[in-house]
């Protein structure tokens, strides 16, 4: 942070903290700000520099580079966190890049300006705007044909050439599968989410792990583009599917493997097993004849035997 003091003849401050986010920095970050896990390891997190951090910037007025979308709503944040109270509601809020978008303004006629120092005939009417178009197309090959351009890895090129396949890598930055960017193709070439709740992952592995996504995606508010393209992804997953399905198929199973038959050795007679026969032994309990109830002699029916059937099937 720089603190400018206007009423002493533009006297500063300048405060720098590194802060350890308590997290993993991504790669693509490190080769951004060329700041790594190993040099924040020691370094405290926000909590502990919250209240000197208020403190530096007191009452006064906040400025950055698209500060309002992200510097000032993250520090907010970070504040509330840390339950440090600092209120926005008595201070100016300046983002330098609002200055530079709304000054030098991203419209064709601005571009047909700065480019070709020249004003449209006829603005808006579909001709002179498409002419407008390819001269400014022109004149910024001519202009940049030797510019070098650094992008956000810290690779060094000279991008803008007389080569249509070039420029349209360079123009298609973010490498979208449909033009509404739902989906991008990652460094691999493959298809991933570019919003929601799988955003980052492959759109075939979303397939695999939540197949009505593809039917919530289908039926919902989508560009109709979108739905093609993620139609051709889904048909090419099936379609691959079935053929490993095919080729697991017919694949020949494994036969048992039959294990050679033991030879006998050598000078060993081998003998043969007879099974024993087992002699009756009728001094053993089990063994004796098994004499049955009806071999009995019957014995008479008497009256007590009657009362007890009749007692036995009597009704009620």
């Amino acid at each position: 942070m720089i603190k400018l003091h206007p009423p002493d003849g533009g006297t500063e401050e300048v405060k720098t903290w590194r802060i350890n986010p308590g997290m993993p920095i991504p790669l693509e970050s490190s080769l951004v700000h060329g700041i790594y896990d190993d040099d924040v390891k020691g370094e405290p997190v926000f909590k502990e520099v919250a209240q000197s951090v208020a403190e530096f910037i007191g009452t006064s007025d906040l400025a950055g580079y698209n500060s309002n979308k992200f510097d000032i709503p993250m520090l907010m944040e970070e504040f509330l966190r840390a339950d440090i109270l600092f209120d926005l509601n008595s201070r100016h809020l300046v983002d330098v890049q609002n200055i530079f978008h709304q000054m030098e303004q991203r419209t064709l006629k601005a571009a047909y300006q700065f480019y070709c120092d020249k004003q449209i005939i006829n603005a808006h009417s579909a001709e002179a705007d498409t002419r407008a178009t390819m001269e400014v197309l022109i004149a910024q090959v001519a202009r940049y044909e030797k510019t070098e351009w650094e992008d956000k890895k810290g690779n060094r090129t000279i991008p803008i050439v007389n080569d249509i396949e070039a420029l349209h890598k360079f123009t298609t930055m973010n490498n979208p599968v449909d033009f509404a960017g739902r989906m991008v193709y990652n460094d691999e070439g493959q298809e991933v989410f570019n919003f929601g709740k799988h955003k980052g992952k492959s759109v075939e592995e979303v397939f695999k792990i939540e197949p009505s996504y593809y039917s919530w995606m289908m039926q919902g508010d989508f560009p109709l583009y979108t739905k093609r393209k993620l139609e051709e992804i889904y048909n090419r997953w099936n379609a691959k599917k079935a053929a490993d399905r095919q080729q697991k198929n017919a694949q020949p199973k494994s036969q048992p493997v039959e294990t050679p038959a033991e030879k006998p050795l050598e000078g060993v007679v081998k003998k043969e097993f007879v099974k024993p026969v087992h002699q009756p032994n009728n001094n053993r309990p089990d063994q004796r004849p098994f004499k049955k109830k009806d071999d009995e002699p019957a014995k008479p029916v008497n009256d007590d035997m009657l009362k007890m059937l009749a007692e036995k099937f009597k009704k009620g």
